[in-house]
């Protein structure tokens, strides 16, 4: 699944492409697509026809297109979920449909023309949807955006690690009343969001914490230490456009990251782990897989 940094990647190469843009028309192939829109195809298409769209702002895994207002409207936006394998494409007008293509938006932009905003997805997870923008709790926009607001599918989400208000003392009080292991913290989106199975693994190595420790019984050293960490691998990976191990990931312009092949503990079982050589170990882990060093990441007795 996308995290924070494949979905930032995709806001990032989103932003100038559609900010301003009017949207001229919209086709969808495949219903599938909005499965959290509070209508029909038909509904949706006549909706977003005609409207401007002002930025694209991400929290988290989530990214939306909030829209020019319109007089006695609340304030409105196209939120955005990538699920598994969603992808966002810009291409030309007129371009051929994509493969998995489920929705098309024909924008027109003021500076770069006529363009074509795809969402794709092969195993039809994401989705694309209608949503009511409301205040942000703490008064501040999201990433890549300047309006305090929030669309409500998304307001329980956390901020991420990489967002200057994240307040590390709050986290670090939340895991003290967390009685559930350390890894399936980092995964709440509740607590902290943008962290997947991919960066949970890879900080947790960095910081040699076991996955299954007691969020609670990490000691403030070790929960600064981790911290670090989660920070420090989301801004490398985010560096090398995201971690891509087959076509389901890649950016705008269909091209996939390279931070794979900086990864030092995920997708890596039985390889030697580069800080000591002791072979990496896979254990399941509820729905997921956990990959860790046995010997550099010890549980507690």
């Amino acid at each position: 699944m996308p995290e924070l940094p494949e979905v930032e990647v995709v806001r990032a190469g989103l932003a100038p492409a559609v900010t301003g843009a009017r949207v001229c028309g919209v086709t969808v192939h495949d219903e599938r697509a909005l499965t959290r829109h509070p209508g029909t195809g038909a509904d949706f298409e006549a909706r977003l026809t005609g409207r401007t769209i002002r930025a694209a702002v991400r929290r988290g895994k989530f990214l939306w297109l909030p829209l020019v207002p319109v007089p006695g409207e609340e304030p409105v936006c196209v939120v955005a979920h990538l699920g598994m394998s969603g992808q966002l494409l810009l291409r030309s007008t007129g371009a051929p449909q994509e493969r998995h293509e489920r929705v098309r938006l024909d924008v027109q932009h003021p500076d770069h023309g006529e363009l074509a905003v795809v969402f794709a997805d092969q195993r039809t997870f994401g989705s694309l949807a209608w949503d009511t923008l409301v205040p942000t709790p703490d008064g501040a926009a999201g990433a890549g955006g300047d309006d305090p607001a929030v669309p409500t599918q998304v307001a329980h989400i956390a901020r991420d690690p990489l967002d200057p208000l994240f307040d590390d003392s709050v986290f670090r009080a939340a895991l003290t009343r967390k009685r559930s292991a350390i890894k399936r913290v980092l995964l709440d989106q509740t607590v902290v969001s943008g962290i997947g199975n991919i960066y949970a693994d890879e900080a947790l190595w960095a910081a040699r914490i076991h996955p299954e420790i007691v969020a609670a019984s990490l000691s403030s050293r070790a929960a600064r230490r981790l911290l670090a960490e989660v920070r420090d691998v989301l801004a490398k990976a985010l560096a090398e456009g995201g971690t891509s191990f087959d076509a389901q990931y890649v950016n705008v312009n269909g091209q996939a990251g390279y931070f794979a092949h900086s990864l030092n503990a995920y997708g890596r079982t039985g390889e030697p782990c580069p800080r000591c050589g002791h072979p990496l170990v896979r254990v399941s882990f509820t729905n997921r897989s956990s990959h860790f060093c046995a010997r550099c990441q010890k549980r507690p007795e």
